[in-house]
């Protein structure tokens, strides 16, 4: 019954106490009288090492910076803060060791004296301000000639942008966010391995050190910040989001290390609107990598239920990029960053924190307030392994890319059912282009910009361990959504989590298991309501309530990444299903069914194509076509496809060749081609799905996992015949949310209710040229093309969506 062999880490084990100690104080949770005997077979006595950047990009950094004893190394509790953090002992010590180990926190050098001189005097700047100020021009330089009027200017979109940082609110806003997150979480956890690695690379004479991080909570700006001060590498600057906030608590972020994009950063229609804005951007991110000074990008927004890069991180990456290209420094190694929550604080007052109106300090202080002594459970920080930028770019630059079409070009004729191979082609890069503060960058430049962020990205969504109340909204949402007992929930559990770690992923728990599936239901308390029965099993069952099932949707989208494979395999399996379901008799079964792999990896191809790069984590030197062969190897390693074995033919394992003498004309002729090592029959094998008793579920399962993204898209499609085009992007992205809303009140699947979704179908289908975008004096607007202007071409693409849905 014990989850935890030996070696193992127990680092909830404090966690694990306070639950046990209540346990008997919650009313709603009935005491169950049976016993279990479920384990998990671990994976030897260590965690996996997650978060190895990329060989084939950085195979330099992949040998350095990593050492095998830093798995054992083990946990460390970052908000346990003792008299042994402090330089005294004593009774009084121990009453004040917060604010003595705080004190004692080292701070390095911020930023040197003549920061503001430098990027006054920098050339860039003065080019913008010579073409602002003609009567300036001359031999000497700007400064000594123009008025200061100028100059406060440039100073003020400084000011804007940062502000020196007050040592002294640092350490009062530590201490302040210690004694919170000591009231609202269990622990706060670090590899002590992962942190001894990003110490030695911020050891690296002249290299800065940028954090890539994903974003699940809006106090991960607060968080991570205040992790590394404690770990002794100083006090990093924090990208915010100017317009998230008001004024005040704007300027209170800045002192606190904070940064912000200026607005007249953001115009794109005209190059010399923001020109200034844009120059002082561009040398204040030079001038911050040259003095060594830490940064902190959010590559995706919080809230989101799927990977999606986002602008701000994507603007802020092209302005590092753009200074190690323009020698302001020599390197810079990217830290991926993963961040997991058992229940994030925005969870209680998410609906302030999404809506458009910008943040106040009461708003944000209140509800935290009100969260005060409520359980949120544990918080899980991980440290991908740090990667030279250098290498990066370098191996990017040189490496040939295939023959790219546009998405448009790859799938409309299949969509409007025409057969076309997908195998030789790939999906061109204009996904990846960003825009704002990177529009002086070439096109080549901004798609290396993009390739580096989905890198960043895939690294830290894989780094980021799968907490306990994951894997139970999981389950609750895409497995037994109509209720199912506690026995029952526990086993799904086990076999959950050791399909988890049989993927080389980590869970951010150890214990036992009925403490685990508890403690998860505990946190989901207001999510599911629980009946005993007088069996001895309880019943838990979901609430299907709008607030429930998106509570449970964002929580169970961990998951997506980890069986993402297997999930895209499985939506192309369904896919071939539809199509033989005509031809097949009322009697035959799904595991009856021969499916050819040629046939099998083109569904699967056509839904590559279809996804969006960041949602599929589709790492950018990796190919399409390898992608689906790493899919269909993973379906057959995890049962759900056999080999199906013809009597008069060889066996589908036998790998010798037929006419040996035949494979080897290649030595006679000198030629060196691949050809003569591809095997004729390869393309010709067949598969079945598995007859044993769980691969059915677990196909259903997989199904699942994806099917909200899918049905978006599919409702994005019937939404088309009732868009009043032409409209700009966020009125059509609104009316498009308000009628998935409409769709889901329905038929309950509120799961599919979500921005980030809504805006990705929006982006697929301009890619996919349904949607045009053309300017107008009003500024852009969405325009339906000519070819889905027709019903029958909406319904062509409504059903090319439906097949890859398991109903």
């Amino acid at each position: 019954m014990a989850l935890t062999p030996k070696g193992y880490a127990t680092h909830s084990l404090q966690a694990e106490e306070k639950l046990n100690s209540k346990r008997k104080e919650k009313a709603w949770l009935p005491v169950i009288g049976m016993k279990l005997e479920i384990s998990t077979p671990f994976l030897g006595v260590h965690r996996p090492f997650v978060g190895r950047c990329c060989q084939i990009c950085t195979p330099r950094s992949w040998e350095s910076l990593f050492h095998k004893h830093l798995l054992s190394l083990g946990f460390h509790n970052a908000i346990r803060v003792t008299e042994e953090d402090t330089r005294y002992r004593g009774w009084l010590v121990r009453r004040l060791c917060h604010f003595l180990a705080i004190s004692n926190w080292k701070i390095p050098s911020s930023s040197p004296g003549d920061f503001e001189k430098k990027i006054c005097h920098s050339k860039r700047v003065q080019d913008v301000m010579l073409q602002r100020v003609p009567q300036a021009r001359g031999d000497s330089p700007i400064l000594s000639q123009s008025p200061s009027g100028w100059r406060s200017e440039v100073l003020q979109v400084l000011s804007q942008v940062q502000a020196p940082i007050s040592l002294f609110l640092v350490r009062l806003c530590s201490w302040a966010l210690l004694k919170v997150l000591t009231r609202l979480f269990h622990n706060v956890l670090l590899h002590k391995g992962q942190v001894e690695m990003v110490r030695k690379a911020a050891q690296v004479p002249d290299v800065p050190l940028v954090f890539l991080s994903t974003h699940k909570s809006c106090l991960d700006g607060l968080l991570l910040p205040f992790l590394l001060f404690s770990q002794g590498l100083g006090v990093p600057r924090v990208t915010w989001e100017y317009q998230a906030f008001t004024p005040p608590l704007r300027a209170l972020l800045s002192q606190l290390g904070g940064i912000f994009l200026p607005l007249e950063a953001e115009h794109v229609a005209d190059r010399n609107q923001g020109a200034l804005s844009r120059a002082v951007l561009t040398s204040y991110a030079e001038e911050l990598l040259k003095s060594r000074q830490h940064l902190l990008i959010f590559l995706e927004k919080p809230f989101s239920s799927a990977p999606h890069l986002s602008a701000p991180g994507w603007d802020w990456l092209a302005l590092v990029l753009g200074a190690f290209q323009a020698g302001a420094v020599p390197d810079v190694l990217l830290v991926p960053v993963g961040i997991s929550y058992d229940m994030a604080p925005d969870v209680c007052f998410g609906s302030q924190v999404s809506s458009a109106r910008p943040l106040s300090f009461w708003s944000c202080l209140l509800p935290i307030c009100r969260a005060l002594g409520q359980g949120f459970g544990c918080v899980r920080v991980d440290f991908a392994q740090p990667f030279s930028l250098q290498e990066y770019v370098a191996n990017n630059c040189f490496r040939q890319s295939c023959t790219r079409k546009s998405l448009e070009e790859l799938l409309l004729p299949v969509v409007f059912g025409k057969r076309t191979s997908l195998m030789d082609c790939e999906k061109s890069e204009e996904g990846l282009l960003g825009l704002r503060a990177a529009v002086a960058l070439k096109a080549e430049e901004r798609i290396l910009v993009g390739r580096l962020g989905l890198h960043s990205l895939t690294a830290g969504v894989s780094c980021s361990a799968v907490t306990a109340v994951g894997i139970t909204s999981a389950l609750l949402l895409h497995k037994h959504r109509e209720g199912v007992f506690l026995s029952r929930l526990m086993s799904d559990f086990a076999w959950l989590t050791e399909e988890i770690l049989l993927r080389q992923r980590d869970v951010a728990f150890s214990g036992q298991l009925w403490a685990l599936v508890l403690h998860s239901l505990t946190l989901l308390r207001g999510c599911v309501s629980l009946h005993q029965l007088s069996l001895g099993d309880v019943l838990v069952a979901p609430q299907a309530t709008e607030p429930v099932m998106r509570q449970l949707s964002l929580h169970g989208a961990a998951l997506l990444p980890i069986f993402m494979a297997e999930a895209v395999g499985a939506c192309a399996i369904n896919a071939l299903l539809v199509e033989m379901l005509p031809f097949l008799g009322p009697t035959a079964l799904p595991a009856d069914i021969i499916l050819s792999q040629q046939e099998l990896q083109e569904k699967t191809l056509v839904l590559v194509q279809l996804l969006p790069w960041d949602f599929l984590l589709l790492q950018p030197c990796q190919s399409a076509f390898c992608y689906c062969q790493d899919v269909l190897d993973k379906l057959i390693q995890c049962g759900l496809l056999v080999a199906e074995e013809a009597s008069s033919e060889r066996p589908a394992c036998d790998t010798s060749r037929r006419r040996f003498s035949g494979e080897l004309m290649w030595k006679e002729t000198g030629e060196f081609s691949d050809s003569s090592d591809y095997d004729e029959d390869s393309g010709k094998r067949c598969f079945k799905i598995s007859q044993l008793d769980n691969c059915f579920d677990f196909f259903l399962f997989l199904c699942s996992l994806l099917s909200p993204v899918l049905r978006t898209y599919e409702r994005a499609a019937a939404f088309l015949a009732e868009s009043c085009c032409p409209q700009p992007e966020p009125a059509y992205t609104e009316k498009l949310q308000e009628f998935l809303l409409r769709k889901a009140r329905e038929d309950g699947s509120f799961e599919c209710v979500n921005r980030s979704m809504a805006v990705s179908s929006v982006r697929t289908f301009k890619e996919l040229g349904v949607l045009q975008e053309l300017p107008t004096p009003a500024g852009p607007k969405l325009y339906l093309s000519e070819s889905f202007s027709l019903r029958e071409n909406q319904e062509s693409l409504k059903k090319f969506i439906q097949q890859f849905i398991c109903c």
